[in-house]
């Protein structure tokens, strides 16, 4: 389902839903991040996504990156919360989402990397070349807050 994410934009249409959702900031030993270039939009982000009814935000976090990559991960900890009413993304059935995001950290503990249907590439990114990918602005705040050893972001 193709998706537009529109940042403090005066001309993004209007939420109509706020759905629980997660992101994952994974890196490996070498301190690379594992990230996935979206089959809907094109753009590189990390994995994550809505959380189903029935399991936890961390179970959410842990059945996104497998099922976006086929990397299994352990999780660390929070690394931020993302509820700006001004990020909204619209979806072509109609949907406009603020979505609200949890952001952990992790570390891979098993599993082939692979591509999935909302991943036409996962690779292992090193932290010094994030600039030279396609990343929106909003999923480039959740990797560098992933990346430092701060106290978890909330806005």
């Amino acid at each position: 389902m193709p998706k537009t994410d529109y940042l403090h934009d005066p001309g993004a249409p209007q939420a109509n839903s706020l759905v629980p959702a997660v992101a994952v900031v994974v890196r490996d030993n070498q301190g690379r991040v594992l990230l996935i270039q979206r089959t809907d939009n094109g753009l590189w982000a990390l994995p994550g996504g809505a959380q189903d009814i029935g399991e936890s935000v961390s179970q959410a976090a842990i059945r996104e990156v497998e099922e976006e990559t086929g990397v299994r991960v352990e999780l660390l900890g929070v690394s931020g919360i993302y509820s700006d009413p001004g990020h909204v993304i619209a979806y072509d059935d109609g949907e406009v989402r603020q979505e609200f995001s949890i952001c952990f950290r992790g570390r891979p503990v098993g599993g082939t990397v692979r591509l999935s249907d909302e991943s036409s590439r996962v690779e292992w990114v090193p932290a010094d070349t994030l600039s030279n990918l396609r990343i929106h602005p909003s999923m480039t705040k959740r990797i560098y807050h992933g990346l430092s050893d701060g106290e978890p972001y909330v806005d």
